[in-house]
């Protein structure tokens, strides 16, 4: 669940393969050259051709072995970082995957020509820290995947709140003064007043995610739901469910529980 991706452009994808673009979402180039490989033997271990369905079984094999517990604990997590995206509309949706091997995975483009400013930066700590708050809103509790390595969810947030307190100007303590990490990594272990301030700024974007998500919490409830049914969704179907949801709520046409 550490796998949140901005891409740098849309991809372009025939319609007749975006089955197969949305099923390998998430999956390395090595990865796919693999199953693709063992889909081939498999066919002519069997004397026949290749087929279309052979690559779509091999790209989703690994999603079937997924007890229901996890893939419905997963699509919380990534619904989470969706939902934040498009509600602060920092980045533009386009997969949304459980169940690839890597746990989940949103791919995303940034919007162009934004004026990025503190409010801005800590949104993009919300959106990252967004996964494991979704987990505490709808669980109770987070489980394990929002970190673990320099790739996670907890990494990426830890370094852009980082990079807000010494290198772009929004610190609390001698903001004017540059720091880089590159020349220094163990900032955070041996400044504690800075760790400090690194935490105080992700406590308060964790806030604010939990906030946003609260807001939208049959929003996020109907993504998380639509996302373990199918696995994987591709960007316009994403926008189109949140957009009907957060309206719905907005407008108070939702029905009470009874």
């Amino acid at each position: 669940m550490d796998n949140s991706h901005l891409s740098a452009a849309a991809p372009d994808v025939n319609p007749v393969l975006l089955p197969l673009a949305l099923a390998a979402a998430g999956s390395t180039g090595a990865d796919i050259e693999r199953l693709i490989r063992e889909a081939r033997q498999k066919a002519r271990r069997e004397k026949r051709q290749l087929t279309y369905s052979d690559i779509h079984a091999a790209l989703t094999a690994g999603q079937a072995a997924m007890p229901p517990d996890l893939v419905w604990r997963i699509a919380v997590h990534e619904a989470g970082h969706a939902l934040a995206w498009t509600a602060f509309d920092i980045a533009t949706v386009f997969t949304v995957t459980v169940g690839n091997g890597s746990g989940g995975y949103v791919e995303s483009e940034m919007r162009q020509g934004v004026v990025q400013t503190q409010s801005w930066l800590n949104q993009m700590i919300a959106c990252a820290l967004a996964g494991q708050a979704a987990e505490k809103l709808i669980f109770g509790e987070a489980g394990v995947g929002a970190g673990g390595s320099e790739r996670s969810d907890l990494a990426r947030a830890t370094k852009i709140a980082t990079d807000a307190e010494t290198n772009v100007g929004f610190g609390r303590a001698q903001p004017l003064l540059y720091r880089s990490l590159e020349e220094q990594p163990s900032m955070l272990s041996l400044d504690r007043q800075l760790a400090q301030h690194v935490h105080d700024r992700l406590e308060a974007s964790e806030s604010m995610a939990l906030e946003l998500l609260s807001r939208h919490h049959d929003a996020l409830l109907a993504l998380a739901t639509r996302l373990a049914e199918a696995k994987t969704l591709d960007g316009g179907e994403v926008r189109a469910l949140l957009a009907q949801e957060m309206n719905a709520t907005a407008t108070g046409s939702k029905k009470a529980a009874p």
